[in-house]
């Protein structure tokens, strides 16, 4: 059992148990086809091969016990056989009875003995012994690490910590029920698995001192943790001194462990002793020494023959360096100190500290997961598990219910007295109802009171940007009207085309409308304008931040007869921490219950229990009495804390003028939500209006185009017109007056032929024959068109530049011009898309109302509108159409 180490000191690992063959598969099948099917046998035909290899993987061992790559692979079979042998103890009774699996008896022999073997028909043995031997893997791979380098130890240590573990839980779970069979083994008795966690332990924190060491702590940290490592080393060896275990064990075991005791015992000692040198503590200095100097040399002569040779010379080493140490500080004492040294008996124990435990193994060892044969529950035991189920959920619903009420209980009373905020408000911490506060953040998110100002001004930029657009609209009308109006009494009855303001009266009704509703908008504005001004001392509450700035304060009493405010305040904040206590306490005993309910699985035991079920189940339930009991006297305790509390509060409210201040805070309440709905019916009202602008400006954007389109395409028909008029003047076109009655003028929607005359320069008409003189009839000069809003001196969009475009064609009875229109030249015969437009369409549908009599704007570019994005409404409002609130 004993290996050597990388390091000067030796350490001890553990060697499996050996067990002989055993069949599992044909017992445990013909089980299943007995008490429940074929059918269910098949189904489960996986689960049992399963669990077949994992009984042949633990038969054959490890396959090369020198080799510490195979330990990881050996630790996981043995945790999952593990696993599954829990699941197969809750479904197969194994023992010797007739209806029983009685064909199964396990054998496994002693690891420390050989020659001694158990076998025992229950699967207590074959648990005890794989947890055994789990234990003894991760001790071997302890010591397979190297441990001359600090990862190297801390890896031997996590191992030892994992070999301790699965010791402890052997001995706190399986051992006592396998040492009760027929036949047993000294190795898996309590006793031993517990010698055997003390020893892993030893190890654990050896290496974590040896990592103390190296990292250089303090000697006084180093002796607490060498102390520890001595201490564990001396439990155990208390433990193989006595029966069962003293006469089980190779004497070579018992040195280890006495020297490894003796060992670290006497390094405390050196490591406590070079602190007290620094110190100046020579006297308890110089009795550490020597007691360490005792220790080890009483060790090495009592030693056995046999003993590991590097524990003896390592024994030897720090004796020497003690002895040197003593020497050195003894005359120091007799020189310098002259201090009395104190009898060992006088010495108090040096001081220890743990760094290790033993790993918790419930988790890795956990069967509630595991899935084999999860569909395998006999009926008996279903339907009693059932009914203990309905127990333990009527308990848990019981008390449920009394932590609940409890909690009800205590959460009204306290409303009732108005705590704790009334403590709260005389510290400053005041606070609104929940649901008001997230009112105020919403609007103060929205910008609050303060930012009215800036969506009002939005709405004077749209109304300003609209009546600009109108503006201009109508000028472009107006121009056209008053050239057209120029013309027609410069030529007379030659200037034959429809007037103006007849073409466009459908266009000048829409743009009245349009200033109709702007009128009433204006006037709407204005209606929130002075709602905004008439509330804004209400509203101006909403702009504080925090809000709670504008809850009074619960003052103290201007004058004190007694002085006892403070004691009164101090006492009432007490009870009121008592009761959340309280409370934290029922809620940690509600998890409680339902923890112990989800581990609360006494399936094996039914399986397994030969008396009767209802005795099963008191003893079972009766483990959920403690937590009933923590639980009514929680209820008791909080029902009479609530009673001290009403008192208090009583005194309380009397010297602090509760009443009032409830009042005035009521009043800042309503305060509050008055000015909420205010600003809420303000900000809808703005909304509606600037909705409202975005899509007006649409429209009249739309109108001005159309109004655009319209001018020009009458410029165009002006010019051919005016160069027509001219020849028939000079006399240029005597010929084709011949052949025709008459010149059909060119409409509006027909493009501008090739040119034939410049307009700009004067017609020579001295050469003509039957020609007009000139003062009769002026060369006319049309005037230069100014730059509109919108529109350029180019053709519109729809015509291409080159070659020049056909004239434009209106189908139907929709053109305003088209009886003037005529016949196109030959070359130029060919249908044209209808325009995207109709100056005759209704107007923009829902306005009423008076012309706006906007003030006059100068012309030029459309000034740039504070909303470019298009409006979200693809029809205008409706006349009123709830357009802000009254």
């Amino acid at each position: 059992m004993t290996s050597p180490s990388s390091t000067s000191n030796v350490m001890l690992s553990i060697t499996e148990k050996k067990t002989i063959s055993l069949d599992l598969y044909r017992p445990l099948r013909n089980y299943i086809v007995y008490n429940y099917s074929e059918r269910e046998a098949q189904n489960l035909e996986d689960d049992i091969q399963t669990l077949k290899q994992y009984r042949s993987d633990i038969e054959r061992g490890p396959h090369n016990e020198s080799s510490s790559s195979s330990l990881p692979a050996r630790r996981d079979v043995l945790q999952n056989y593990y696993k599954a042998l829990c699941a197969v103890e809750s479904r197969f009774p194994i023992s010797p009875d007739q209806d029983h699996v009685n064909s199964v008896t396990f054998t496994w022999y002693d690891a420390f003995k050989n020659k001694n073997k158990a076998a025992q028909q229950n699967i207590h043995l074959e648990k005890a012994a794989v947890l055994f031997n789990l234990g003894a893997v991760h001790s071997q791979m302890g010591l397979g690490f190297d441990r001359s380098s600090i990862e190297g130890r801390k890896q031997a240590s996590h191992s030892f910590i994992a070999a301790a573990g699965a010791f402890a839980f052997l001995r706190d779970n399986v051992a006592m029920k396998a040492s009760m069979g027929s036949s047993t083994t000294v190795d898996v008795s309590v006793e031993c698995a517990g010698m055997l966690e003390r020893l892993m332990l030893a190890q654990a924190q050896e290496c974590v001192f040896e990592n103390s060491i190296a990292k250089g702590n303090t000697p006084g940290v180093c002796s607490k943790i060498s102390r520890q490592v001595g201490l564990f080393y001396e439990e155990a060896l208390a433990a193989l001194n006595v029966a069962p275990l003293n006469q089980h064990f190779d004497k070579t075991w018992l040195a280890h462990v006495q020297l490894k005791a003796s060992l670290f015992y006497g390094e405390a000692c050196y490591r406590y002793s070079l602190e007290l040198h620094d110190k100046e503590e020579i006297a308890e200095e110089i009795a550490r020494l020597k007691s360490g100097v005792n220790a080890l040399s009483e060790a090495r002569k009592t030693s056995p023959r046999g003993s590991p040779q590097q524990l003896l010379d390592a024994i030897n080493k720090l004796e020497a360096t003690l002895n040197l140490n003593l020497e050195r500080a003894m005359k120091e004492n007799d020189r310098v100190y002259l201090m009395r040294v104190p009898p060992a008996s006088s010495l108090t124990p040096l001081a220890a500290f743990s760094l290790v435990k033993p790993m918790q193994m419930d988790d890795i060892l956990d069967a509630s997961k595991e899935k084999m044969f999860a569909s395998l529950v006999p009926d008996n035991s279903a339907k009693a598990l059932s009914r203990y189920t309905e127990m333990v959920d009527d308990v848990i619903r019981t008390q449920a219910e009394k932590l609940q009420q409890g909690s009800e209980l205590a959460r009204v009373r306290l409303r009732e007295m108005d705590l704790p905020d009334s403590v709260l408000a005389l510290e400053g911490n005041l606070s609104l109802p929940v649901a008001l506060k997230e009112d105020v953040e919403a609007v103060q998110i929205c910008g609050g009171p303060a930012g009215l100002d800036a969506e009002l001004q939005q709405l004077r930029d749209l109304k300003r940007v609209n009546q600009e657009l109108l503006v201009q609209t109508e000028e472009l009308l107006q121009k056209e009207a008053t050239e057209d109006t120029q013309f027609r009494t410069q030529f007379g009855t030659r200037w034959t085309r429809p007037q103006s303001t007849t073409l466009t009266k459908n266009m000048q009704d829409r743009l009245n409308r349009f200033a109709a509703n702007l009128k009433q908008a204006a006037e709407s504005d204005a209606r929130i304008e002075r709602s905004v001004r008439d509330h804004v001392a209400l509203m101006s509450i909403l702009d504080l931040r925090p809000i709670e700035s504008a809850l009074p304060t619960l003052a103290r009493p201007i004058m004190s007869l007694d002085a006892t405010e403070d004691a009164i305040v101090g006492a009432l904040k007490q009870s009121l921490r008592q009761l959340e206590t309280l409370g934290a306490q029922r809620a940690g005993l509600e998890d409680m219950l339902k923890e112990m309910k989800r581990k609360d699985d006494i399936l094996p035991k039914l399986m397994t229990s030969t008396g009767s079920h209802e005795d099963l189940f008191r003893k079972e339930i009766a483990k959920y009495d403690h937590i009933c009991e923590e639980i009514s006297q929680n209820i008791e305790a909080q029902e009479q804390l609530l009673l001290q509390i009403q008192s208090q509060n009583e005194e309380f409210a009397s010297i602090f003028n509760l009443e009032d201040y409830k009042a005035s805070h009521e009043r800042i309440y309503k305060q509050i939500e008055a000015a909420i709905f205010k600003y809420r019916e303000i900000k809808e009202n703005i909304n509606e209006g600037l909705k409202f602008y975005v899509t007006l400006q649409e429209a009249i954007t739309n109108v001005k185009q159309q109004c655009s389109d319209f001018v020009m395409t009458r410029n165009i028909q002006c010019r051919e017109m005016i160069d027509e008029v001219q020849r028939q003047i000079s006399g240029l076109s005597f010929q084709d007056n011949k052949n025709s009655s008459g010149y059909t003028y060119p409409s509006v929607g027909q493009a501008h032929q090739a040119p034939r005359t410049n307009p700009q320069q004067p017609t020579d008409t001295g050469n003509i024959p039957n020609s007009t003189p000139p003062h009769q009839t002026p060369t006319y000069h049309p005037p230069q068109q100014p730059t509109m809003s919108g529109y350029s001196q180019t053709p519109p969009p729809y015509s291409s530049p080159q070659p020049p475009a056909p004239p434009y064609h209106f189908p139907g009875q929709s053109q305003p011009f088209q009886h003037l229109q005529p016949q196109p030249h030959p070359q130029h015969q060919q249908q044209q898309p209808p325009p995207s437009h109709n100056y005759g369409q209704p107007a923009y549908p829902g306005w009423r109302g008076p012309y706006y009599n906007a003030p006059p704007q100068q012309p030029g570019a459309m000034p740039r509108p504070p909303y470019t994005a298009p409006s979200p409404y693809p029809h205008p409002p409706p006349h009123q159409s709830g357009y802000y609130r009254q």
